[in-house]
């Protein structure tokens, strides 16, 4: 005669599902949490062709001259002009430049937008070192408003030592600015759809 199976605690499927939902919420978290942590890591290595950030100033020039290109780019969602005074400079490794970048908003309505940026060749972001930029926080412009936004950089002479940047010889700083959704506006304008006409 065979035994009947156990009946199953009722507890198991409970703590199961309690993992679960305390798994999502903890990957959730992480997910929120790791593009900024990326983005500054990124930016105090330069790793993956992000420039370095440094408000300690340049050091010394160095011997090598290279060119730096300048690229320009907007998402489609963003109703904005963008695009660098010049296309390209020549300077010297260590020597701090400033060039602009005229931006201007083609829209009838204030629009945000935040620069994401990056250095080519990759192995060029180590070496890439911003002391000011645009691109480290938020811009609003206002209806058919139109600015124009330094970037301060330098070379780091280190980059003469480097072995993968011998050869290398013109360097590409390229920016594309991503329309920010305004919150505040879009709850105002819910609020306004909410209330009833009277």
């Amino acid at each position: 005669m065979m035994n009947a199976p156990a009946p199953r605690s009722r507890k198991r499927p409970q703590m199961i599902a309690a993992a679960l939902v305390v798994g999502t919420a903890a990957m959730l978290g992480l997910s929120f949490a790791s593009a900024p942590l990326y983005r500054a890591f990124c930016a105090a290595t330069g790793f993956g062709g992000t420039p370095r950030t440094d408000l300690a100033g340049a050091p010394s020039p160095g011997e090598r001259v290279l060119t730096v290109r300048f690229d320009a780019n907007v998402a489609r969602d963003l109703p904005w002009r963008f695009e660098p005074e010049v296309a390209k400079i020549s300077l010297r490794t260590g020597e701090t430049k400033t060039v602009y970048y005229k931006v201007a908003n083609l829209s009838d309505r204030e629009t945000s937008g935040q620069a994401a940026y990056n250095v080519t060749p990759g192995q060029a972001g180590a070496f890439f070192v911003k002391v000011a930029c645009f691109c480290f926080e938020e811009k609003r412009l206002g209806p058919h408003e139109a600015e124009e936004w330094p970037v301060v950089f330098y070379l780091d002479p280190a980059l003469e030592r480097e072995e993968g940047m011998r050869g290398v010889r013109e360097i590409t700083l390229s920016y594309t600015f991503f329309a920010i959704k305004d919150s505040a506006a879009a709850k105002t304008s819910e609020t306004a759809i909410a209330k009833p006409k009277g």
